[in-house]
């Protein structure tokens, strides 16, 4: 894969020697074993992800328990996305080289360990020191995308990739359950339930799961794959737009339940599952964007996308009523974040050279991660010196319209050149 003097890459040519079944190394439509691989994937995505998320759901109670600061509850509930962020590059790198067949279980084994270990912790150190090590679930993004991408041709991955997406929605299941099963079960509820069901898909990924015929395995260290696809003037600038998009999907997703609370006094309970809704629509818009960019092209989407997203961050920012204007504001960011995520990824299926699939997926999907760090931190800032959400939600809507003219200046290229 080369560079265009305009930083806008050519197609992939495909290695000699590596078996090439369908257009861009992946297999022909139809291949058996697809739509089982896809399934299994997204069921590891969103058990991962449950695990994941289960500090969001509990940061308000946490917060009242341990009398913390709006900035101590927004590092605690941060502190997973930027780990589960950065390890993304290196369990990249080594599904790449390794397969998601060997990677999957283990990736979900050491999830567990967390979230055991959030069921007898109490301090706020602790509770950081275990948030730490929950990050790792969020790593099993960069497992599944190199895994679906395997299984698809480029004229179908953009749907798989954004199905196998659906998988953000054990999101969803945190913020609806967590709080729930502690007020009926006890508080180790739901940590118990997940760590049985995460041991229960590392056994099902062992027995089942299958990297696709003729995955081209890379040769040279996993630093050395990292540092070639870091040169692509391409991968920074996905690593840009997914920081944005699905960036402020996990934002809203561990923030909003705070948010919702300071901003509009709802109980825990309530603002879990209005959270809960916001993910599920993220989740469902997520394979609507893949399949839009299969069709038109993931730059317009992306374009159209970021748009919307800064419209209605505006109008979020002068916190109107709940119902309906914020509802629909929220709502509507949650559809366009999921789109963009969708399309994002749609693009990386056609610009990603096929034995580096992993290693791309890896960066991009820990500049979204990252990108889903800072906001928290910022809106927590904000809102302690301020008293008000207004002038990070005004930073949200810059950023998402600068993502717009970035797409469809810089971005433009491709579309022209596919066209």
């Amino acid at each position: 894969m080369s560079i265009l003097p305009d930083g806008q890459p050519t197609q992939a040519t495909s290695t000699p020697g590596a078996a090439s079944p369908g257009a861009g190394g992946g297999p022909a439509p139809g291949r058996s074993g697809a739509t089982t691989q896809l399934v299994l994937a997204t069921l590891g995505f969103l058990v991962n992800f449950w695990g994941w998320a289960l500090l969001g759901p509990l940061g308000p109670g946490i917060k009242d328990r341990l009398d913390l600061s709006f900035a101590a509850q927004s590092l605690l509930v941060a502190v997973p996305v930027v780990v589960g962020s950065l390890g993304r590059i290196p369990v990249g790198a080594l599904t790449d080289r390794y397969g998601a067949r060997v990677v999957f279980p283990l990736v979900t084994l050491a999830t567990i360990v967390p979230v055991l270990t959030l069921s007898v912790v109490s301090s706020y150190p602790a509770l950081i020191v275990t948030g730490f090590f929950l990050g790792i679930g969020g790593t099993a993004f960069a497992v599944g995308v190199p895994l679906v991408s395997g299984w698809y041709p480029p004229a179908r991955r953009g749907f798989a990739i954004g199905v196998f997406g659906i998988g953000m929605g054990g999101t969803a299941i945190a913020n609806f359950t967590t709080v729930r099963l502690a007020d009926a079960y006890g508080s180790r509820a739901p940590f118990l339930l997940v760590a049985a069901i995460l041991a229960g898909y590392a056994v099902l990924s062992f027995l089942l799961l299958r990297d696709a015929p003729g995955r081209v395995r890379p040769t040279g260290s996993a630093w050395a794959r990292l540092a070639k696809v870091g040169r692509l003037t391409v991968t920074w600038q996905l690593c840009f737009l997914y920081a944005v998009g699905f960036g402020g999907f996990v934002a809203f997703s561990v923030y909003l339940p705070a948010y919702l609370s300071t901003a509009y006094g709802l109980d825990a309970a309530d603002g879990a599952l209005r959270t809960a809704g916001f993910v599920v629509l993220a989740v469902l818009a997520r394979p609507l964007g893949g399949w839009l960019s299969d069709r038109l092209h993931p730059v317009p989407v992306l374009v159209w996308c970021f748009a919307g997203v800064a419209a209605f961050a505006v109008v979020q920012a002068f916190e109107p009523a709940l119902l309906p204007v914020a509802t629909v504001a929220l709502l509507g960011m949650a559809v366009l974040l999921g789109a963009s995520s969708g399309a994002v990824f749609a693009l990386v299926g056609r610009v990603a050279p096929a034995d580096q699939v992993g290693a791309v997926t890896g960066l991009v999907g820990a500049a979204g991660g990252l990108g889903g760090f800072v906001p928290p931190l910022v809106m927590g800032w904000v809102y302690g010196v301020q008293g008000s959400y207004a002038i990070g939600l005004m930073l949200l809507s810059d950023v998402a319209l600068a993502a717009a003219v970035f797409t469809a200046v810089k971005m433009g290229g491709l579309a022209r050149r596919d066209a």
